[in-house]
């Protein structure tokens, strides 16, 4: 390999594996580009973004008890004779993401901006997009953050299947996907909604008020496991959705369950064996969809569907087939062993001689310049209203689908406008007394294109020529 090959080679290993140069980084990874990202692999997982420590359950307990109050405050409002107002949801998000998801987000994107080893926190990101948890929702804006940490990072090099597991059953992604509420037709629970308590004076609840949610099988099958075209109908859904039913969440009723953990009630989990894709699950509890989820997990539909997701997130919008079927195969030959699928995407020449065509999301756009300039981010406060204005609003991805992946949703002209927008305002503040030709061989290395070194040079200041780099093709691209 000659010089400049290697060159090229360190500034892919750090601007497409990764998420972009800090100063000196490209140069760390010149003696050995791929190994600089294989030893970024690790079998404990990607690294914990800092936060206050609190977990899932004690931020849905922290959330019920905002409510309690607010809804006390209504009350005592309206026995004063007072004009008792509803507690507005959009101003209780609102509060709530301030205080917990925005802390959760800075903590997220400081790391980004700092980490050494950026292709670890780039392929954990991935994962957390492709098990997508929003704070669309007002009841999981709180716990997208501790999701992240407790049931994405632990397990992004181990098997997909634990990851799988930990993501499905973890109460953010039941409080997203309604599953906390679905409620077997035939099973003790519905009937006795169905007939009210003996001796109660309770009425009977009407069947639509109740019933089976089909939502979070529906996007294991679709978005999470096989992919839509993986060979299952919608009868396989529904028998999902029956078999899933009875996992929930801990409640002030569930004796011995801390309060917002996965809890499984078996009077609400629907009797029967079930079918699903062909294979028959025995009638059981919570193993029955456990067993039918090991199994997703082990299909070669699954491993194709999910390789094919790595190889277009890190290498192309139309990613080479012979990188799918390296990563696919690795994947099928460790049973889906995450650390080895890594490790075969790293090592795969597919992953390096493709040209650079991806085009940054905003996220990625904002944590690489932060990259760039050596800098740490700013606070939630800052950044939150410019990522809503480039199209990426902080942990709200529009549907379980995540964030797209592709050039075409991010690279309208008026996105392009506002980003130079950013730029202009960032480099404003990031280049201090920065040199901008020098910050532009850091940020790139190899990847510099002439034209963009000469007109970095010829900018009449240096935040000017920052905001050059920032806005080249080279730079949103990688």
């Amino acid at each position: 390999m000659t010089l400049a090959d290697q060159d090229l080679k360190a500034a892919i290993a750090v601007t497409r594996f990764g998420l972009g140069a800090r100063p000196g980084e490209i140069a760390t990874a010149r003696p050995d580009p791929q190994g600089f990202l294989l030893a970024q692999i690790r079998r404990e997982g990607a690294d914990a973004a800092p936060s206050n420590g609190e977990t899932s359950a004690q931020r849905i307990a922290a959330l019920r008890e905002f409510q309690q109050e607010r809804r006390a405050e209504r009350a005592e409002k309206t026995a004063d004779g007072q004009a008792g107002e509803t507690p507005d949801p959009v101003k209780m998000a609102q509060n709530l993401l301030r205080k917990d998801t925005g802390a959760d987000f800075t903590a997220r994107v400081t790391l980004a901006a700092a980490t050494v080893a950026s292709f670890r926190e780039r392929w954990a990101l991935f994962w957390a997009n492709h098990f997508t948890v929003s704070a669309t929702k007002l009841a999981t804006a709180t716990v997208v953050g501790p999701f992240e940490a407790e049931a994405i990072r632990p397990n992004v090099f181990g098997r997909f299947a634990d990851l799988l597991a930990a993501a499905e059953s973890h109460p953010a992604m039941l409080l997203y996907l309604d599953q906390a509420q679905s409620i077997g037709p035939n099973s003790q629970a519905a009937e006795f909604l169905q007939r009210g308590r003996p001796g109660s004076g309770a009425q009977p609840v009407a069947r639509r008020a109740f019933g089976l949610n089909e939502n979070l099988a529906r996007e294991i099958l679709e978005l999470h496991t096989v992919g839509v075209d993986g060979g299952y109908s919608q009868t396989d859904v529904t028998e999902f959705a029956r078999a899933m039913t009875g996992v929930s969440i801990g409640g002030l009723r569930d004796q011995g369950q801390a309060f917002g953990a996965p809890v499984f009630r078996a009077v609400a989990h629907e009797p029967g064996a079930r079918t699903i894709m062909g294979v028959r699950y025995a009638e059981g509890g919570r193993e029955q969809s456990g067993a039918i989820l090991a199994d997703l997990a082990r299909k070669p539909e699954t491993a194709r569907f999910v390789c094919g997701k790595i190889a277009r997130h890190f290498v192309a919008d139309d990613p080479p087939p012979a990188l799918v079927e390296r990563l696919t195969k690795a994947w099928a030959s460790s049973n889906g062993d995450l650390g080895r699928v890594a490790q075969a995407l790293v090592s795969a020449p597919e992953a390096w001689e493709t040209p650079q065509e991806k085009f940054k999301t905003p996220y990625e756009f904002i944590v690489s310049s932060y990259r760039a300039a050596g800098v740490r981010p700013s606070g939630f406060q800052k950044l939150a209203p410019i990522l809503i204005a480039l199209g990426q609003k902080p942990f709200s991805a529009p549907s379980p689908k995540g964030w797209p992946d592709d050039a075409a949703s991010w690279a309208a002209p008026d996105a392009i406008v506002k980003r130079m927008q950013y730029a202009q305002a960032f480099t404003a503040v990031a280049t201090l007394d920065r040199d901008p030709k020098d910050l532009a061989q850091d940020a790139l290395g190899a990847r510099l294109s002439p034209d963009t070194a000469k007109a970095v040079a010829r900018a009449e200041s240096r935040p000017e020529g920052f905001a050059l780099l920032l806005m080249s093709p080279e730079f949103q691209r990688r």
